[in-house]
């Protein structure tokens, strides 16, 4: 029997700045990230409560947000390469589903995103 866990993060605000805006351009408020890893059962249903039983997450959310923050971006595609690639170093993490969204898109309404799936090939080939 196939055993799957996952750690979920859901509408992280990012301090980012992506995009290219002219005068009349709807620029966005917001850019949120959902960031699904998927992860061994053993970290999750562990048999004794302790950190050093789980996937410790904080050290990994502390980058994006360095990632976010680290300059201007042109596309959510290239600040979410380089979260991908961060959640690459962690040899805890098997998969992951990542979506990046912002918002509003038009007349206060709205929200536009990019999402992709990376399997455990694809991160272990980015190690």
């Amino acid at each position: 029997m196939l055993h799957q866990a996952s750690i979920e993060l859901k509408d992280l605000k990012l301090d980012t700045k992506i995009g290219t805006y002219g005068p009349d351009d709807v620029v966005p408020d917001d850019h949120l990230l959902d960031l699904t890893l998927w992860i061994d059962p053993k970290l999750v249903l562990i048999p004794q409560d302790g950190m050093d039983h789980v996937f410790d997450y904080d050290p990994l959310i502390i980058e994006i947000d360095l990632i976010a923050a680290d300059g201007h971006y042109d596309t959510q595609e290239r600040l979410m390469t380089r979260i991908v690639q961060a959640c690459a170093k962690y040899q805890a993490i098997h998969a992951l589903e990542i979506s990046l969204r912002k918002g509003p898109v038009r007349r206060g309404s709205g929200s536009l995103g990019v999402k992709v799936s990376v399997d455990q090939a694809t991160l272990h080939s980015m190690r």
